[in-house]
């Protein structure tokens, strides 16, 4: 399934379905960082409820793994997409992503250097110990 029918389907609504199909073929993971960088607003919903499910459920390694993919988009021309790319980091809440913040604190958006200071105080104020 490509990133466009994907990215319909989460306009749409069908997440739930979307997600089963990224639990059952995790060749999809590397999708997640193309589709949060969509201009449509449902479209990074879903993707941040996408990844808050696949986290609770035992596939955060894979969410983890494609990080690199998802951090990508702090250097979108949109201020938005790199605003909700920084804050779908914190929420992954991995050290994993420190270093793409760090680099996006400096920003020209000040919204977007108010999300990546946010996101990376999830991420270092996390619970989880220092493998996180």
């Amino acid at each position: 399934m490509t990133k466009e029918m994907i990215a319909d389907y989460m306009e749409q609504g069908f997440l739930e379905n979307i997600i089963d199909m990224f639990k059952h073929d995790r060749g999809l993971y590397p999708v997640i960082g193309d589709l949060l960088s969509d201009e449509r607003v449902r479209v990074r919903l879903g993707v941040v409820a996408l990844v808050e499910e696949l986290s609770s459920d035992g596939y955060r390694d894979e969410i983890v793994r494609v990080i690199p993919d998802i951090a990508r988009n702090l250097k979108d021309r949109n201020p938005t997409i790199r605003g909700d790319t920084a804050y779908l980091l914190g929420i992954i809440g991995h050290r994993d992503a420190l270093p793409y913040l760090r680099e996006a604190m400096g920003d020209e958006h000040p919204m977007v250097r108010e999300v990546v200071e946010e996101s990376m105080g999830l991420i270092l104020h996390s619970h989880e110990g220092p493998h996180r």
